[in-house]
């Protein structure tokens, strides 16, 4: 895996990833001038990892500025000063709904135990949706979900595999396949082709119109109403295609199916900060695995045969489990840094995309022995433009909402919104 180290790039520099070869922008991000200044948009994007973590050996001893990273927090010693880890966050749980299937969706919303939707979970709008409301409105694409599940076994449902929801029953479903990913993204073609039916749409509504009542019209106004939504969709991406031919893009190349998990996790997180890099979206999530889900899973490199993630949470009260998913953690956490390390190589006036980004890691279950939902892993990676200080441990008071970080991250991102699930109040120390 080829990690971007320095800030200064050349002409010819590639995120190399299982076959693929994806060239970063020689151009900055779409850019908006103030009196002369480059202002440089604030991302916002999620690295979730199911089953929660090894506690001990991932909370640090110390707090404050320049704490001392934990075991499993020494992959981010490279660049410690540009994150923010944040402990005693809580979620409220939710009793008699399964406790992995409600991490997951339960999350980025964190909605009280009395909004409960017909399946027995507060199935509320997510921050990410949330944020997109608004991100969404100056970019190709509102937002983008993926999912690092390469299992072809079908044993989970929807619960388990998304963490991204619009409302009561409606999943904004991730992606799993890189390939599609890529084409989604940067296939000039297939836009193309839909911009040819919507105006084929057009001219049939313009005939059909008069014919109908009122009521109907209405009808189809709205309907008319997500045409032009999709038709702005597409002209964003044609303005952009000049900076993404300049990109020389290769389709990921090797079967995801058939990836190291390493390498999976880091071309998903490619084009991921490519969408992000390019402007593409805003807005953005990725699971590194579905929660629960029994099947086993081969991390090459760190574990000599397939494991299964969710069987070990729960017995990790054996000294040697616990010190197996200690090692998980960790390569998860090289994961997370790797990405995090790619986001600080690419130049932004004079920061980086990670200066302007909030890329935030963390489990919807504290610990997976229990199912507990307290003191939720959380750490931040870029500080959203300035939004807070980094380079510090921010240990909040015992049973905090960690919807009180969703209520300041949507305010940092230009959203107006007093509450956010079971959010009291904003954190402190936030420039909003």
């Amino acid at each position: 895996m080829n990690i971007l180290r320095n800030r200064t790039l050349p002409r010819r520099t590639f995120l190399q990833g299982c076959g693929a070869a994806l060239a970063l922008p020689l151009l900055e991000v779409m850019q908006a001038k103030t009196k002369g200044e480059v202002i440089h948009p604030k991302r916002l994007a999620f690295f979730y990892t199911p089953n929660g973590v090894a506690q001990k050996a991932w909370h640090p001893s110390s707090a404050g500025v320049d704490f001392e990273l934990s075991p499993t927090l020494q992959p981010l010693e490279g660049i410690r000063r540009k994150i923010s880890l944040h402990t005693n966050l809580d979620r409220i749980k939710v009793p008699g709904t399964d406790g992995h299937a409600q991490a997951g969706t339960c999350y980025l919303s964190t909605a009280r135990p009395d909004e409960l939707s017909p399946a027995g979970y507060p199935l509320k709008r997510t921050i990410d949706q949330v944020v997109a409301d608004v991100a969404g409105k100056a970019t190709a694409f509102r937002s983008l979900e993926l999912s690092c599940n390469s299992y072809t076994d079908n044993r989970e449902s929807v619960y388990f595999d998304n963490i991204s929801w619009y409302g009561h029953g409606h999943v904004a479903r991730s992606l799993k396949d890189p390939r599609l990913v890529f084409n989604r993204l940067f296939s000039v073609r297939e836009h193309q082709a839909n911009a040819s039916v919507l105006d084929l749409i057009r001219e049939d509504a313009k005939d059909l119109r008069p014919k109908l009542g009122r009521l109907d019209q209405n009808k189809l106004e709205e309907y008319l109403e997500s045409v032009r939504t999709v038709e702005q969709q597409i002209e964003r991406i044609s303005k952009r295609q000049d900076d993404i031919r300049d990109l020389e893009l290769s389709e990921p190349g090797k079967l995801w199916t058939t990836m190291r998990r390493d390498e999976y996790i880091q071309v998903m997180g490619d084009l991921m900060i490519l969408a992000l890099q390019t402007d593409l979206t805003r807005v953005a999530s990725m699971m590194v695995a579905p929660e629960r889900w029994d099947s086993p899973l081969m991390f090459h490199g760190i574990f000599d045969k397939p494991i299964r993630h969710h069987g070990w949470t729960h017995n990790q009260n054996k000294e040697e489990v616990l010190r197996d998913l200690e090692k998980l953690d960790l390569f998860h956490m090289e994961q997370f840094a790797h990405l995090a390390i790619k986001m600080d190589s690419i130049e932004e006036g004079e920061g980086t995309l990670l200066d302007n980004m909030m890329f935030v890691m963390g489990s919807g279950l504290g610990s997976g022995m229990h199912h507990t939902c307290t003191n939720l892993p959380t750490l931040i990676a870029g500080s959203g433009g300035g939004l807070f200080e980094t380079n510090r441990h921010n240990r909040h008071s015992p049973g905090t909402p960690i919807a009180n970080l969703w209520l300041s991250i949507a305010k940092g991102m230009g959203v107006k919104i007093d509450r956010i699930g079971d959010s009291t109040r904003t954190l402190d120390g936030w420039a909003i």
